[in-house]
């Protein structure tokens, strides 16, 4: 089959190819209840651009070469012969955690948290292919409503904007406010999950008119651009108190800080995410009495749930297309900022 495969680390991005489209062997059962998916999308997330500059090198345990790609849905293929959830022909998200279930986390639903689980794309070869192997349980059928190509950014993006969006919704009333920061490929997805929850009033800040555009479209309350003044913005439109959450998907460069900044005393600042540092004297946060909440992705009873309201059209994504062949065309528009919501790739 082809795939996309990482070679070599690019700490600079200073390459043209990033990743190598080539043959490789076709992924095959080895366990009672795995599953072949033939890929009809994999989403391209900023996470692979980590990877690929090494960030993630020193965090899994990982041999190069292998395939990138983590947020996959397509087709059922094959099966062991254990499964019985799911058949050939059936379409199917993937869940990015694989895991057997045996676990005390995963029994509790945390298998994100399973010290047992694979992870394709980031630990193992993942869906950047025209197949791959996963587990019965990672999988969640699609209806008519979402193909595969549609579906597959929200295996990790939609479910990880879902699953930060959620816990702030359970705190957020009628009145309140909650900031997002950045409305980029996960952010755009947050809005439209914090819209569908609760009622809190909606503050969207981004450096970027076209992303700001698109919070407008996804309903955004509030937005402001990032100038250097949007702490103070954000005061004005919160009575100078700040909002009661602030769910940052962004979380380098000065974003930590200003976030941090835009949260009122015992309020909630939600990392989503990575890259930056947390810097706070402890006295500051004992004084103001702020909770800071981090969030991995979301696990598969939330990932059912956000399926839900897509097929219930309350949430859509903003998503561009490129064939699988064209990965590093994909990958540079990401680093360079020129996607509007989620690149897909299809094989």
């Amino acid at each position: 089959m082809k795939a996309a495969v990482l070679h070599e680390y690019d700490p600079t991005f200073g390459r043209r190819d990033f990743l190598s489209y080539e043959s490789v062997p076709d992924p095959e059962i080895e366990k009672p209840t795995d599953v072949i998916v033939r890929i009809g999308g994999a989403g391209v997330c900023r996470t692979d651009l980590h990877i690929i500059e090494g960030l993630w090198r020193e965090k899994i345990n990982v041999q190069l070469p292998y395939i990138l790609g983590h947020e996959n849905a397509g087709w059922v293929e094959e099966v062991g012969k254990d499964v019985r959830s799911v058949k050939v022909g059936d379409a199917v998200v993937c869940h990015p955690l694989v895991t057997a279930g045996h676990s005390l986390e995963a029994r509790r639903g945390n298998d994100m948290h399973d010290g047992e689980s694979v992870f394709p794309g980031v630990d193992s070869n993942g869906g950047y292919a025209e197949h791959l192997v996963t587990g019965e349980r990672a999988l969640v059928k699609l209806t008519h409503d979402l193909t595969p190509k549609e579906a597959a950014p929200y295996a990790d993006a939609g479910l990880t904007a879902y699953r930060a969006s959620k816990k702030a919704s359970k705190h957020l009333v009628p009145g309140d406010f909650v900031v997002v920061i950045g409305a980029g490929g996960l952010g755009h997805i947050g809005i439209q999950v914090l819209k569908s929850l609760c009622a809190a009033e909606v503050i969207v800040v981004d450096r970027s008119e076209p992303a700001l555009s698109l919070a407008k479209e996804c309903g955004a309350d509030h937005v402001v651009i990032a100038h250097g003044d949007e702490v103070e913005a954000v005061k004005a439109l919160t009575a100078g108190s700040g909002a009661h959450a602030v769910i940052d998907f962004v979380a380098e460069g000065d974003t930590i800080s200003k976030g941090l900044a835009m949260t009122r005393n015992a309020g909630s600042y939600y990392l989503v995410g990575y890259g930056g540092k947390i810097e706070i004297p402890t006295m500051d946060l004992v004084i103001s009495e702020k909770s800071i909440i981090s969030n991995l992705v979301g696990n598969y009873a939330e990932l059912c749930e956000l399926m839900m309201l897509a097929r219930r059209k309350m949430i859509k994504l903003a998503t561009k297309e490129y064939r699988l062949r064209d990965v590093n065309v994909a990958l540079h528009d990401l680093h360079a900022g020129r996607i509007k919501g989620r690149a897909v790739l299809v094989p």
